[in-house]
């Protein structure tokens, strides 16, 4: 007699049902689950990096320590902007045929849209010439941003669910995700349930912070400072490949892939060239070991 409910139930559980709304109301106020959702990793990014900073500058001197101990906050805020702004940049630049016929809809960033690599590309710019200008180390900011950039984009990654947008094939998977017919790809009217490869991509950078963090430390004792933020872009662009190539939403093509699936092997192949000569051991001049290892 049992067996009509438990049918119901792994009826029930087998597909993740999409968010009715991409906004969340309080009281008289509607806010954006994606701006909440961009906001929340701006946050927790901030507060990674500040306490991983922190942990690499105190064994410095203690009016040093004083002075630099709020430095993220600092930087943060003129770099959270700069990143924001060349995320769109780079997303618009590059899906330009979106907004060719729309120019007004270039500010929507509520909408969805941001490009990482513009992102990453503006901020770490604007952040190392802060950092220069200021006489602080660069190498030890890169290593402890490295594991908070990972878990800023992967809580980014929510707003894409709130919004029905950048999953992937038609797939009948357990934890395959319903989309409502009015978000879905032209040409997938019929399919009901995708993959959610923005799910995977925020799965899969949780685990690259928490390889950052435990793995790479132990596992290249010899990683120069500065460095591991070579190891984060390069776990990174090896994930973003198999899960962009997964994507069903219009973009533009280049030889047959993505312009992000060329990108990411680009920067990748850059990446791991770096890391392998941040395994080189390193010049007399520069033997102070100041690597964020926790």
């Amino acid at each position: 007699m049992a067996v009509g409910p438990l049918f119901s139930i792994a009826d029930a559980l087998a597909a993740i049902p999409s968010p009715s709304r991409s906004y969340i109301s309080l009281g008289p106020l509607d806010i954006r689950a994606y701006g909440l959702a961009i906001g929340l990793s701006v946050l927790v990014a901030v507060w990674i990096t500040s306490r991983r900073w922190r942990q690499a500058i105190a064994g410095q001197d203690a009016s040093y320590v004083a002075a630099a101990s709020d430095l993220v906050g600092t930087i943060a805020v003129w770099v959270v902007p700069a990143g924001l702004l060349g995320a769109r940049l780079y997303h618009v630049i590059t899906d330009f045929d979106r907004y060719r016929n729309s120019l007004g809809d270039i500010p929507k960033i509520w909408q969805g849209g941001l490009g990482i690599w513009g992102g990453i590309s503006a901020g770490v710019l604007l952040a190392v010439w802060m950092l220069r200008r200021g006489g602080h180390s660069t190498p030890t900011m890169l290593d402890a941003l490295a594991p908070a950039l990972a878990v800023a984009q992967a809580i980014g990654r929510l707003g894409n669910w709130f919004n029905q947008e950048l999953y992937g094939r038609p797939t009948d998977l357990p934890w395959a995700l319903e989309i409502d017919q009015a978000h879905r790809v032209a040409g997938y009217g019929l399919e009901e349930t995708f993959h959610p490869t923005f799910a995977y991509e925020a799965l899969w950078n949780l685990a690259l912070a928490a390889t950052l963090v435990w793995v790479v430390p132990k596992a290249l004792p010899r990683l120069r400072t500065g460095y591991l933020f070579a190891a984060y872009v390069f776990g990174y662009t090896a994930g973003r490949v198999w899960i962009e190539l997964l994507r069903i939403d219009n973009a533009t093509e280049l030889g047959g892939l993505r312009i992000n699936v060329w990108t990411s092997i680009v920067v990748g192949l850059a990446a791991l060239a770096a890391l392998l000569v941040g395994l080189r051991p390193a010049p007399e001049a520069t033997s102070e070991r100041d690597a964020v290892r926790q």
